[in-house]
């Protein structure tokens, strides 16, 4: 009887991994592998060289080990993430808190914890972690439930607490994606539009207001958006330079590992949140299609996902999975080429940054054990079965 029992367990995470979207995965893949074959080309010292260091070989094995973690989450029951949504949201809580009372300090912010062998960022880990929160809530609630103002308040507070945590180390960009993923859960889960309506209308009113706690940075952020020519040296610096780099690449770019402005040290941090600037350089405006045309695909498959899932939970959590890879994306792709204000947010998969990395891979593990735990019957308590 054991031994029955045994190979029935085998054989159960055996149809697992034969049901992992492997395509999606292959998708992954060869988004993370232009982003090696990039901080290759900005690890070299002059025009028409490259290196593994210091940001392509760790970013490597960065992606090998979110990779094992993206397959495990997504083999996992996913009544357990149900199960321990609020938990996972509360420790990273805490580590904002932890960050308040004094993180480390890098680019000018307090945004990372220190553990000794690596240093995490907790703001990237929220976004995925208050997804699953959000889902749990809204799994619990019926339609009745949603239309009452009160039983918007816990959620509402569950996206507002990191929030307003995130903005004070500071991390204007993260702070953006929080509200909005966060604000796409409400619609999804059958938030009414007009209480929209009446949020935007009091942020608007408020806005003013708002702009006096800005940081003098954060403003210059703004301004420059509106006029990059007013401080070409100085806070327009960065916008000025990128727009350069993307025009110069022309139709098919200079070359790989041929940028003048990345290679020449023009263009500011081409490993991080203008790397997209540096490939549309390098393989000009194609390249830059390219990876567009890579990233559709993905929310394509995300998107498809999510819709396919029967439980509620799996569906809110497949589609605030893809939601924060579209507005990462949107929001790097948007900033560099100057149709928002620079906030610094990576480009997805592609970008340098570990924690960046490994919590959007754990995102997408999610989202592949969505897939694999489509027809899941899962109760407002989370049980096996509807209630």
């Amino acid at each position: 009887m054991k031994e029955q029992g045994l190979h029935k367990t085998e054989l159960t995470l055996k149809q697992k991994l034969w049901q992992i979207q492997w395509f999606l995965v292959l998708l992954l893949f060869t988004a993370a592998s232009v982003g090696f074959a990039m901080l290759y080309s900005a690890g070299g010292e002059t025009a028409g060289t490259g290196s593994l260091n210091p940001w392509a070989s760790r970013q490597m094995i960065r992606f090998g080990l979110g990779v094992v973690m993206m397959l495990t989450v997504a083999v996992l029951d996913i009544r357990l993430w149900l199960r321990h949504a609020y938990a996972l949201y509360l420790a990273t809580f805490v580590m904002l808190v932890v960050i308040e009372l004094g993180g480390f300090v890098g680019t000018g912010a307090h945004r990372w914890i220190n553990f000794g062998v690596v240093n995490i960022q907790p703001s990237e880990l929220m976004k995925f972690t208050m997804v699953l929160a959000l889902a749990r809530y809204f799994h619990g609630g019926s339609i009745d439930d949603i239309s009452r103002p009160l039983f918007l308040l816990p959620p509402l507070l569950l996206v507002a607490a990191p929030s307003a945590l995130v903005l004070r180390q500071p991390d204007l960009g993260t702070t953006v994606m929080l509200i909005i993923a966060g604000g796409v859960i409400f619609f999804l889960a059958g938030v009414k539009l007009w209480k929209f309506g009446a949020l935007a209308l009091a942020a608007l009113v408020s806005a003013p207001i708002a702009w006096h706690f800005l940081r003098d940075y954060q403003k210059n952020r703004v301004l420059t958006f509106l006029d990059p020519e007013r401080d070409p040296l100085g806070a327009g610096y960065h916008i000025i330079q990128s727009k350069i780099a993307l025009g110069s690449g022309g139709l098919f770019g200079k070359g790989f590992m041929l940028g003048s402005q990345s290679h020449l040290k023009f263009l500011p941090e081409k490993q991080t949140d203008f790397i997209f600037t540096m490939l549309s350089e390098e393989f000009g405006l194609m390249g830059g299609l390219g990876l567009l045309g890579l990233y559709s695909l993905i929310l394509v498959y995300g998107f498809a996902i999510s819709l396919r899932c029967r439980n509620q939970f799996g569906r809110l959590v497949g589609l605030g999975v893809t939601t924060t890879f579209f507005l990462y994306m949107f929001i790097n792709i948007a900033m560099v080429i100057g149709l928002i204000p620079v906030v610094g947010a990576p480009l997805p998969l592609v970008s340098y940054g570990g924690t960046a990395m490994v919590s959007m891979l754990f995102g997408f593990g999610l989202l592949l054990g969505v897939y694999i735990h489509r027809d899941t019957q899962i109760g407002r308590r989370g049980s096996g079965e509807e209630l």
